[in-house]
């Protein structure tokens, strides 16, 4: 699937998929304010990235089970290195990875953010 362009002179600046080791993040940071400018909500379904940019609707799949599950990137981070994505709780759930707490992904970029 051809990613929707975006940025200056339209230029491409998300790729199609990523692939990784996603986290997930909850209560500690529930309701605190996001570079997106809202308050994270851990029950929602949002997503923290290093790289994308903020507002980037992905869909993710877990790959130990084909879960799959569609979030918004409003945060930065994974802060632990090596990860590629957080995940909020209720994706997270989702996902079925709560009890692994880390799960190798490949999310698709369904539009890339602003």
């Amino acid at each position: 699937m051809e990613v929707e362009r975006c940025g200056i002179d339209d230029r491409r600046i998300c790729p199609a998929y990523i692939r990784g080791l996603a986290s997930y993040y909850a209560d500690p940071y529930h309701g605190r304010q996001t570079p997106y400018g809202r308050a994270y909500d851990m029950h929602g379904y949002y997503a923290a990235s290093p790289d994308l940019p903020l507002g980037s609707l992905l869909m993710v799949r877990n790959l130990k089970n084909g879960r799959e599950v569609r979030v918004k990137v409003i945060d930065r981070g994974p802060l632990k290195a090596g990860r590629v994505l957080d995940l909020s709780y209720s994706a997270a759930r989702d996902l079925d990875m709560i009890k692994d707490g880390v799960v190798e992904v490949q999310a698709q970029v369904l539009r890339c953010g602003e």
